[in-house]
């Protein structure tokens, strides 16, 4: 099973204009078609009176890529966009590449070049991430060495995004499977008994110093 993929940190936008044709690219990162479908939705209603809306997605979940040319002649349009999201290798996304007509034709060669520009600048914009597959790991401890095992976890890569103080301290927190021995060597060292690790899952998270 895929243990990392590259999709986007956040929605994003851009435009230009290419022989009086107006061009935006908008970009927002979906996980179901659901999602992508209403985000579709959403900019065909906000731009409703552009020539056309473009789109296209593709998924992780079940392998989907979908596209639409939006009366653009056929292979002119969505085919560019969905294309320059694969050459990324950029996943669980969709674009939407809005067109209003200025008037002057660009012919095949020139509308695949508009749209994929469409989707680039917007891809651009938007910063690729890679998401990585993590151990959700909970971490009981006694209160004594609260201190060091809190230090332990980010010193091993781990993120602590919980704890609870009960009869013992638990901390929870994701970390790359590849950390995982470095971290059990070193509560080896606590005296026995007195620190419990356990996997309780797993989970993808973006992975540090990735952003591009």
């Amino acid at each position: 099973m895929q243990q990392e993929y590259t999709t986007i940190y956040s929605p994003a936008e851009d435009e230009f204009v290419e022989r009086k044709s107006r061009f935006i690219g908008h970009i927002a990162p979906v996980q179901t078609e659901e999602e992508a479908l209403d985000f579709i939705a959403k900019l065909k209603s906000q731009y409703w009176d552009a020539s056309h809306n473009v789109y296209a997605y593709i998924l992780r979940e079940g392998n989907i890529a979908r596209f639409s040319d939006d009366g653009e002649p056929q292979g002119t349009a969505g085919i560019p966009v969905i294309d320059t999201l694969k050459k990324a290798g950029v996943v669980d996304a969709v674009v939407v590449a809005t067109r209003y007509f200025g008037g002057i034709l660009l012919g095949g060669g020139g509308l695949i070049r508009a749209y994929s520009h469409t989707a680039s600048i917007a891809l651009a914009a938007a910063h690729k991430i890679t998401m990585r597959e993590c151990l959700l790991l909970s971490l009981s401890c006694d209160y004594s060495l609260y201190g060091k095992v809190a230090a332990l976890v980010p010193e091993n890569g781990g993120v602590v995004d919980g704890t609870e103080f009960l009869e013992r301290v638990n901390l929870r927190f994701p970390l790359d499977p590849e950390q995982l021995p470095a971290l059990e060597k070193r509560l080896a060292d606590a005296p026995s008994g007195r620190c419990a690790l356990v996997e309780e899952g797993k989970r993808f998270f973006p992975f540090a110093g990735t952003f591009s």
